[in-house]
């Protein structure tokens, strides 16, 4: 295990991959990258304060153009600064900063390889990591689960930062915007990192309020129909919206 240095950050010894953010990578951080950069910071640290996350744990990504934002690993958020971005190609080739991306990289990449997203938001979430561990699928406990395609599945266990997890995760997320992983956590993605971020506290709510329906004594929840989602979420379609 690698010690703290003053600063928070990791000091590990020699060959462990750990190097220092003033140590210049790659090429130099576009205007666009800047900005998308500090927007995921503060989603980062939005996971903490609404207890999403413990610590370290969870990692967020954005998308810019062909380059990858992320979370660096074992850095605490609170702590990353303009000079901390992190960023690497599709192939998982690091281009931008001195810090050791997140080693949930695999998954991240594996959603950017595979759909349109542009963010990723993975969390720890009580609730919904609970729940990964009781049932393969997150019953239709609420309407709002139009908004993440359908019912939530939960992708099966494997280690953590592995292509095998990152495979699970991709047949569970196929059709949907999020699901949970077994014993583990969430994973969401959307066109933006506000999209991202807002379906999984979404998740994390429904999770919830089945744990908190099913706790009642000799009761059971009342489920909602795939066919009552299904009409649930086309209107969420037009919500909002002006003709």
């Amino acid at each position: 295990m690698t010690g703290q240095r003053g600063d928070g950050r990791e000091a590990g010894g020699a060959g462990d991959g750990v190097r220092d953010a003033g140590e210049p990578r790659g090429r130099p951080v576009r205007e666009e990258e800047a900005r998308a950069w500090e927007e995921l910071v503060g989603t980062a640290r939005r996971t903490v304060a609404d207890g999403l996350v413990v610590g370290t744990s969870g990692n967020v990504s954005v998308r810019v153009g062909d380059t990858v934002l992320v979370t660096p690993s074992g850095v605490p958020y609170d702590r990353l600064g303009p000079r901390d971005v992190t960023g690497v190609d599709l192939a998982g080739r690091q281009v931008l900063g001195g810090l050791v991306p997140t080693s949930e990289l695999p998954m991240h990449l594996a959603v950017y390889r595979t759909t349109g997203a542009r963010a990723v938001v993975h969390t720890h979430a009580v609730h919904a990591t609970a729940v990964s561990t009781l049932v393969d699928e997150l019953p239709l406990i609420h309407y709002m689960a139009a908004a993440l395609g359908g019912p939530v599945r939960v992708a099966r266990y494997a280690t953590y930062g592995t292509d095998e997890l990152a495979e699970n995760m991709l047949r569970a997320l196929d059709g949907r915007t999020g699901c949970l992983l077994q014993n583990h956590g969430t994973v969401t993605h959307g066109t933006t990192l506000a999209q991202a971020y807002d379906r999984t506290a979404q998740l994390e709510w429904m999770c919830r309020v089945w744990l908190t329906a099913s706790s009642v004594p000799a009761l059971s929840p009342r489920l909602l129909t795939v066919d009552q989602v299904a009409e649930a979420g086309e209107r969420l379609r037009g919500y909002g919206r002006r003709d």
